[in-house]
């Protein structure tokens, strides 16, 4: 939906920042959207409301763009700004947000554009409205250290008695079975985890467990998942998840509400 080109550094355009139904348009007064040169505002489609920006076209050149990729705090920035605008407007009515940096060479190629898109976005906006998108990571259970493979252990002191090699190799063997035994189980119950909050949500989506490398967290994490839940039953799940973690024995975090970007498909 992207429009970028060689356009004139002093040149506007316009950035879309979500489309919406009926926002009220004081959501979004002081918010500086993504630029301070101009008011975050809204822009009427047929049955759709936008909100936009108007912003410099140079800002967003393919050069322009791919410069500020390489700037991690500039990038965290623009997300920021990106977000609080949609989500101004999801706390004040159904929303669906587009990709950051969308960005088109006017209001009137705006408009054309996202009309031509406005089927899919009423179908979003019927699937997420009175929905939130809500968070939940699994985690296997800690394991305390198992203390028998070092009482097992060869002495470098001593004359190893006849056998204890072979007796060390087989309870080093054993804790290995027994935590993979452990694993397995936790896996299992993750599943159902999942199964009994997906019996509770509109949708659902399984996303790549978070690495200990990559999160900074220690534990295992061996369930991340994201659901779409009406509004109404925001509270049934907080005490769903609190139950499966007594009855499963998991370390079960739940996050939201959030805006159910995960659940508006392809816009």
């Amino acid at each position: 939906m992207t429009e970028r080109g060689s356009e004139r550094s002093d040149a506007n355009a316009t950035y879309v920042f979500a489309v919406c139904w009926k926002p009220d348009p004081s959501a979004f007064l002081g918010l500086p959207g993504v630029t301070d040169e101009a008011p975050v505002t809204i822009l009427p489609l047929e049955r759709l409301t936008a909100i936009v920006q108007t912003v410099r076209a140079g800002d967003f050149t393919d050069e322009a763009w791919q410069a500020r990729l390489s700037d991690q705090r500039e990038v965290e920035r623009y997300a920021r700004a990106h977000h609080d605008v949609v989500t101004a407007a999801a706390a004040c009515c159904p929303t669906v947000p587009v990709p950051m940096a969308t960005v088109y060479h006017g209001e009137q190629r705006a408009r054309d554009a996202l009309t031509k898109e406005v089927d899919r976005f009423h179908a979003a906006l019927e699937r997420i409205a009175h929905h939130a998108e809500w968070g939940v990571k699994v985690y296997a259970p800690s394991s305390p250290p198992d203390e028998s493979i070092h009482s097992a252990a060869p002495s470098g002191r001593h004359r190893p008695a006849p056998g204890a090699g072979l007796a060390y190799l087989d309870r080093k063997r054993g804790v290995q079975e027994r935590r993979e035994r452990k694993l397995q189980e936790a896996l299992q119950a993750a599943e159902s985890v999942d199964s009994e909050v997906g019996l509770l949500a509109a949708a659902s989506r399984r996303l790549r467990p978070h690495g200990a490398q990559l999160s900074g967290d220690p534990r295992t994490q061996i369930l991340n998942a994201t659901y779409l839940v009406a509004d109404h039953r925001a509270d049934e799940l907080a005490g769903l998840t609190i139950s499966l973690s007594e009855r499963t024995g998991l370390q079960i975090e739940l996050s939201g509400p959030w805006v159910p970007y995960s659940f508006v498909g392809e816009v």
